[in-house]
């Protein structure tokens, strides 16, 4: 998989089309505080039905009666049926409504494609007006120290999209001078968010007697029932972000707010052989040498670690939001459940990619009224009834009860200040580093060296040598 740069789920989303980590509404997973990890059902989830209204939307007065000949062109990488693409097919309906005369032009694009060809198309003249980007450091960070992007923080301000946006979702649309996140302009903004949680095989656990751990020394016990029992506990994947999400949720679990700015913000200087990365590295060699997971796994990937527990192969696969919507459709052969990583108060996870409008932009006025018809309460709401996590939904739109404690969840972070964002984030080709540093972990190399190895990486990276 392409270095990313960021929660590298997107490849799931477009085939799932579902938030985050396929997502990974209201964001980060289950009805209970971060710190208890009590686990969710999802007994028998139904598909929700695509909305066919997205109801009244109040939008800002258009300060021109006719917007004849002038055309708004999107560009976004969801697929029509995922909870993205859903609302925002409703919100350019609303668009369409209100901006009377107007023509939109909403296109289709690879995520691979923009992902690797951003700088050169929003350098020509065949900018979008507006377009969904990867948020982090090396991708909308980068582009706005180019000057690609149009500085929103005036717009935010106007619109209240800064009181719509809980501060850690903010720090994905804000840079600073550098291109580094959590800055003071804003350059984007999102409408979803994605978190990391564990699925679990209820089942499974069920048949061998095995409850819901609330600690990790809880689960640790869990995972070895199930070793004793023959069953390899965790789907996990080397080859791709699955493994590097586990490791990252182990160093977690010692870690707090202020760690998390050092690794991610460059807040302060990060000692790689520190509590928390030490423990991390430890603990994933223990959870190898116990047969949690097996080298059988160094070489597979996101989408072969998900079939093994779509498959009831694995009771237990820690991955992202953006899975939660294929689940829902595709197990159909037993019951599965949600709880946060046992004992931990923070979990991988951000807002979902953002808009951004480009300077080139010839549109920009219909650009910010359409990322703020995106941010309205019926248009969010059609998202968490799609599976997403809206945002700025109303709680009481989004009946299925599954889909509710999945929302509830990721609302549970944001009131802890619990998203902690993603290992490979800090620095440019940090995803590849993780893969192959990890798959190292996996295969018996000491965690020393380990560590060693990411120092060596991340500090390289961030003097941008």
């Amino acid at each position: 998989m392409p270095d990313l740069e960021g929660p590298v789920t997107r490849r799931e989303i477009l085939k799932k089309g579902v938030m985050g980590a396929a997502a990974l509404t209201v964001l980060p997973a289950v009805a209970a505080a971060c710190s208890s990890s009590s686990a969710t059902p999802v007994a028998t989830p139904t598909p929700a039905p695509t909305p066919t209204a997205a109801g009244p939307t109040i939008v800002p007065t258009p300060t021109t009666p006719n917007y004849s000949g002038r055309t708004l062109t999107i560009w976004d990488y969801e697929s029509a049926d995922s909870a993205m693409g859903q609302s925002w097919a409703a919100a350019i309906d609303t668009f369409k409504s209100t901006h009377p005369g107007a023509t939109v032009v909403h296109e289709a694009k690879a995520f691979e494609d923009i992902q690797s060809n951003a700088s050169m198309i929003l350098n020509s003249g065949s900018a979008p007006d507006v377009m969904e980007y990867n948020k982090g450091n090396a991708t909308a960070g980068l582009l706005s120290t180019q000057g690609l992007l149009t500085d929103l923080s005036s717009v935010a301000t106007a619109r209240g999209w800064d009181k719509i946006l809980t501060p850690s979702l903010q720090t994905t649309c804000k840079y600073d001078s550098k291109g580094i996140m959590g800055g003071d302009k804003w350059f984007g903004v999102t409408t979803y968010g994605e978190y990391v949680m564990v699925y679990y095989n209820q089942d499974m656990f069920k048949k061998y007697n095995i409850t819901v751990p609330t600690t990790l020394a809880d689960f640790e016990t869990a995972m070895d029932a199930f070793v004793k029992a023959g069953i390899t506990p965790v789907a996990t994947a080397g080859a791709e972000y699955i493994a590097q999400q586990v490791f990252y949720q182990l160093v977690l679990s010692q870690a707090n707010r202020q760690w998390v700015n050092d690794y991610e913000l460059f807040a302060n200087p990060v000692d790689f052989h520190d509590t928390a990365l030490t423990f991390g590295a430890t603990e994933f060699t223990k959870w190898m040498k116990n047969s949690y997971m097996t080298k059988n796994e160094v070489a597979l990937t996101a989408q072969q670690a998900g079939d093994n527990f779509m498959a009831g192969k694995n009771p237990i696969f820690p991955t992202g939001s953006w899975w939660y919507g294929s689940f829902i459709t595709e197990i159909t052969k037993f019951k599965w459940g949600i709880f946060l990583f046992p004992g931990n108060t923070m979990a991988p996870g951000s807002s979902g990619n953002i808009w951004v409008i480009p300077t080139g932009s010839k549109n920009a006025d219909m650009a910010e009224d359409f990322i703020d018809i995106t941010l309205t309460t019926p248009i969010q709401n059609i998202m968490g009834r799609a599976g997403g996590l809206p945002v700025n939904a109303d709680p009481t739109a989004i009946t299925d009860p599954a889909l509710q404690a999945f929302n509830q969840s990721f609302q549970t972070l944001l009131k802890n200040d619990g998203l902690a964002y993603y290992p490979d984030w800090p620095v440019a080709g940090f995803y590849n580093v993780l893969v192959s540093n990890v798959q190292n972990l996996m295969n018996g190399q000491d965690p020393s060296k380990f560590l060693d190895s990411l120092a060596t990486a991340y500090n390289a990276g961030k003097s941008g040598s």
